[in-house]
């Protein structure tokens, strides 16, 4: 057990040494350097600093006064762009970090050797632009370290994952995932011909092996039956999917639905990790993922009980993630929006835009890509959004806009 932290250093340096690993010093530096520049200097310049006294140099060349105001927003977006792009370790940022540090090198050499002059301005020039110019071709040539990392779950974990969920859907997805990670995998659901099925496919095109565990993880009996069928199996990656929605009016809803759905949706992640987590701490690696919502993150009339369960759900996996990090075990939580599966037909919800929900497999694969990299991953740029934006507006506001919502994709007799 590790020892209580006694002062903040103690709680804050373990998270980040855990994210400056993640690329060399000079990168760490940049970070750094582009953070002060959007959350100090930028908003010092644009809003504080005279426009008398206001600069701005692109290319070589000085702005001034309200032209370099003009300008500042631009040079804010790139310094925002960069701390972003540098944290997350962006594919994007190939080739646009060395193209911009080259851009700026040379600035530099024009300014000091057209404004400043002489041989000074020269030897100015040249001191000033030949670090720069070093570390735009360092930028250049750092390509693989802003690729999409190998995955090499296998490797990185163990060779068997248990799947809940996983006669369809996303479940399913995840299962064909890591069977291609050559992961050898455990399906739990309660619809066993779907997981006989599903099994037959992985082992025939994956060359992996299966076990089906027929289940229902909204009862006790069943998250005991799925940890007494799995004793002897080093799970070494816990997928907590099993989910179910109900769509409609509170007081209308039946209450043992109600009930099935925070065990299947609350209970079962909570106990099923508990029990299998403990064999992954003293093999000092494991992984478990707890699929939640986007839904988790704001109060949805309508699908009320349903979104608490998916907030249970988040909040869980993000402290799970701090928790048990320094037992060698990486947690993620998963935070789709819509997606293209049978879950909006089973929860009693017709869905306005079908052909705008994701696929399933770009959820998974969002979610394994952010595995070990940050406590948990929001799958779509829109659902990002629509998530964020949640965090300003007021909850009030919130409520009573996603419950406009809800009324069109819940049966009129469910309203």
């Amino acid at each position: 057990m590790a020892a209580p932290a006694s002062s903040p250093v103690d709680i804050v340096y373990p998270w980040l040494q855990r994210r400056l690993q993640a690329r060399p010093a000079y990168m760490n530096a940049l970070l750094l350097f582009t953070a002060f520049m959007t959350v100090v200097y930028m908003p010092y310049d644009l809003f504080v600093k005279p426009v008398a006294s206001d600069t701005e140099i692109w290319f070589g060349f000085a702005l001034r006064g309200w032209a370099a105001k003009a300008t500042e927003p631009i040079h804010w977006a790139i310094y925002a762009f960069g701390a972003y792009g540098f944290w997350r370790m962006r594919p994007w940022m190939w080739p646009w970090a060395s193209l911009y540090t080259a851009q700026v090198a040379f600035s530099t050499f024009v300014w000091g050797a057209l404004h400043v002059g002489g041989v000074g301005g020269w030897l100015a020039a040249i001191a000033g632009t030949a670090p720069l110019a070093a570390l735009a071709a360092a930028l250049w040539s750092a390509r693989e370290r802003f690729q999409p990392r190998r995955l090499d779950l296998r490797a990185r974990y163990g060779e068997w994952a248990l799947v809940t969920g996983a006669s369809a859907g996303i479940g399913a997805e995840f299962a064909r995932a890591l069977a291609l990670e050559g992961m050898n995998c455990v399906l739990v659901a309660r619809r066993e011909d779907r997981l006989r099925a599903l099994a037959d496919e992985l082992e025939r095109t994956c060359k992996v092996e299966t076990r089906v565990v027929e289940a229902d993880l909204s009862t006790v009996r069943g998250i005991d039956k799925v940890v007494r069928d799995v004793r002897g199996l080093d799970i070494a990656m816990l997928v907590n999917n099993a989910g179910i929605g109900y769509a409609g009016r509170f007081l209308k809803q039946d209450a043992d639905r109600l009930k099935r759905m925070v065990q299947l949706n609350c209970l079962a992640p909570v106990m099923l990790t508990r029990r299998i987590a403990p064999a992954m701490a003293d093999r000092g690696r494991g992984a478990v993922v707890v699929v939640g919502s986007v839904a988790g993150r704001q109060p949805i009339p309508l699908h009320a009980v349903y979104s608490a369960s998916k907030s249970f759900d988040v909040v869980l996996g993000e402290a799970l993630w701090a928790e048990l990090m320094e037992h060698g075990i990486d947690v993620v939580a998963s935070q789709p929006g819509p997606v293209a599966t049978e879950f909006e037909q089973a929860s009693g919800e017709a869905r306005v835009d079908p052909a705008a929900d994701e696929l399933p497999h770009v959820t998974v694969a969002n979610t394994l890509r952010a595995l070990g990299q940050q406590p948990s991953v929001v799958s779509g740029a829109f659902n990002y959004v629509r998530a964020n934006v949640n965090r300003v507006l007021p909850r009030s506001l919130t409520a009573f806009v996603a419950q406009f919502v809800m009324e069109k994709q819940t049966p009129e007799s469910m309203r």
